[in-house]
């Protein structure tokens, strides 16, 4: 195409696709299906080890309820579903990288680099990237370091590792109750820690959590943790503060739900408009105050705005319809079903 030869020449190392999707959870999984039945290329960007987002992070193994089409499945079996689905894209991933510049060149496309070195050229950007990276909120419990990431944790990767340990559970979220929930048939113990006896999680788990308590399967302690004893990471004893003084919980594991940090990082120094850490966009095209920039899943904000997944699908896909008018404007593009398609299906090779 004439447009493409009057491009900003670019360097061979630089990776060249039509859009780059900041963020490889599932919103930015289901983006590429969507972009990739419109026949553009995407790269994924994303600071974890593995695709996935907070679904792979923080809750593999945890029920979700509200994809449709599933009345079960897991963060873990969320992504393997998106993994297989966008198979046949075949976008590049490059995880454990955190993209930390973004210009826009001459002819109208960005360029970005990472902070491991890859730069990419794109004439659409997709920003993906939940509440942007996040961290678990520490406890402000002396020492706690000396254990993090042998005894104690800030979320479950496997469940199987629970397994006959005895567990201290703290917190009074959602969280702190679901993993009570989970963990309980598996641990040898397990005891559940909060500073009150009122808690911020859903009924029903609060139901279910004091059935437990009522049965004597675990155990509930009011107070707050404020000592750890064992040796060499390993812990063999929580001490907690209530108003009937100090007791120690004997455990081998603890997991302490304070909630998360979410920080924007590098993306608040995109120049783009923003509401308290989060990007304004509109409902049409879910893009952003720079044109080629979008926003989808819970990093974006809009009115009536919902922190669902499946919402942040619908949003994909009205980005895709966009993105292709930037990408190839001298496309016609007409709507189709895959379900009637014949072409759309040979691009999934299901015929």
């Amino acid at each position: 195409m004439n447009d493409m030869a009057r491009e900003t020449p670019v360097e061979a190392s630089v990776i060249e696709k039509d859009v780059v999707i900041v963020g490889a959870g599932p919103v930015g999984l289901f983006a590429v299906f969507e972009l990739g039945l419109l026949d553009l290329s995407a790269a994924l960007v994303d600071i974890l080890d593995k695709p996935g987002g907070q679904c792979a992070e923080l809750y593999p193994e945890k029920p979700i309820y509200d994809i449709p089409g599933y009345p079960m499945i897991t963060g873990e079996g969320l992504v393997e579903k998106l993994m297989e689905q966008i198979a046949p894209f075949h976008p590049s991933y490059h995880l454990g990288s955190m993209v930390e510049t973004l210009e826009r060149l001459p002819d109208g496309r960005f360029r970005l680099a990472t902070d491991r070195g890859d730069a990419f050229v794109a004439k659409v950007v997709v920003i993906a990237a939940g509440g942007g990276s996040f961290q678990p909120k520490r406890p402000p419990v002396p020492g706690i370091e000396a254990y993090e990431g042998t005894s104690v944790f800030y979320s479950v990767r496997r469940m199987e590792d629970y397994r006959d340990q005895d567990l201290v559970i703290v917190g009074g979220g959602d969280s702190a109750l679901d993993w009570t929930l989970n963990l309980q048939p598996l641990a040898r113990s397990l005891t559940l820690v909060h500073r009150r006896d009122e808690f911020r999680a859903a009924p029903d788990s609060v139901n279910k959590m004091k059935a437990l308590l009522a049965d004597e399967k675990i155990r509930f302690v009011t107070g707050q943790v404020t000592g750890l004893k064992g040796d060499a990471g390993q812990l063999s004893a929580a001490t907690v503060k209530g108003k009937d003084g100090e007791v120690d919980l004997a455990c081998t594991r603890m997991l302490p739900f304070f909630g998360l940090t979410m920080k924007l990082g590098p993306v608040a120094n995109w120049g783009l408009n923003l509401e308290e850490n989060l990007i304004p966009v509109d409902t049409a095209r879910f893009e952003t105050s720079e044109h080629g920039i979008f926003a989808i899943g819970d990093i974006n904000t809009y009115p009536g705005k919902l922190k669902l997944i499946l919402c942040g699908f619908h949003e994909a896909a009205l980005m895709a319809q966009a993105a292709v008018h930037i990408c190839a404007p001298e496309k016609k593009v007409v709507f189709q079903y895959t379900t009637s398609s014949s072409s759309l299906q040979k691009k999934l090779g299901v015929i």
